[in-house]
């Protein structure tokens, strides 16, 4: 058994699409409307194949309050591994990412949070050798 699709509940489909690829770097990997929405997944560009990322609307009534509460506790709804988070930190700085929370050592792992835009916290996480 393994991970096949993990979800990120998004405001803006279009506008989610545009920061995981444009800004983040992810690739497109299915992009199918349905109704008024899209099944819109996207995956890293190291693992095509691998786990993939939906970006799903937000619409359910239950999403806004589990959104908002994770978001005022400054809690990540998902977490991105990354090989050097020093150097994301500063080339997603430089495309005018916010972050919340700049790299900070954790333990075992070197982190920081940024806002996605779409309604939720990132973690990245490199882990330390």
């Amino acid at each position: 058994m393994r991970i096949h699709i993990a979800s990120v509940f998004v405001d803006d489909q279009a506008k989610a699409f545009e920061f995981y690829t444009r800004v983040l770097g992810f690739r497109l990997k299915n992009d199918v409307p349905v109704g008024p929405f899209r099944w819109l997944t996207v995956v890293s560009p190291d693992a095509p194949d691998g786990t993939e990322l939906l970006l799903e609307p937000s619409e359910h009534p239950a999403v806004p309050p589990f959104r908002n509460a994770l978001a005022e506790d400054g809690i990540p709804a998902m977490s991105f591994q990354v090989d050097d988070i020093d150097a994301q930190y500063q080339r997603l700085k430089a495309l005018e990412v916010v972050f919340v929370q700049e790299p900070t050592d954790a333990g075992p792992v070197r982190m920081a949070v940024l806002n996605d835009t779409c309604g939720n916290l990132i973690q990245l996480v490199q882990m330390k050798e």
